[in-house]
């Protein structure tokens, strides 16, 4: 079993500043890239920010140089900075982790989400 869990929305105001957190747990063997999704009301979800086990990174470009993504291999953490802050921004975050599972016979890699945490950016 593999759980991942998010924290650390809220609301702000616009200029304001979140940092959201994630935590993988269970039986885990490794996983590989790491990153936060949103998705805005009517909108589809987004990739907001990705990081891979050996911590390259790559950004959307609405938030390069306000976002910061980082993870803690040792912890299966991954960590969302959030700076400057605009109403836009405003959205479900999501985890999403690509997870490795020891099976019977193999190891099994597949994407798990958390269930959301809400960001909420006022004008």
């Amino acid at each position: 079993q593999v759980q991942v869990v998010e924290s650390g929305g809220g609301l702000v105001q616009a200029g304001g500043s979140l940092r959201l957190s994630c935590a993988a747990s269970g039986s885990i063997f490794r996983i590989n890239d790491m990153g936060w999704y949103r998705q805005a009301p009517g909108k589809q979800r987004e990739l907001v920010a990705d990081i891979t086990r050996f911590g390259v990174t790559s950004y959307a470009d609405s938030v390069k140089g306000r976002f910061t993504i980082s993870r803690v291999n040792a912890k299966n953490t991954v960590d969302l900075q959030m700076n400057s802050l605009k109403p836009e921004d405003t959205a479900v975050y999501y985890c999403n982790a690509e997870i490795g599972v020891r099976g019977p016979a193999m190891i099994r890699f597949e994407d798990y989400w958390g269930q959301g945490t809400q960001v909420t950016v006022s004008s």
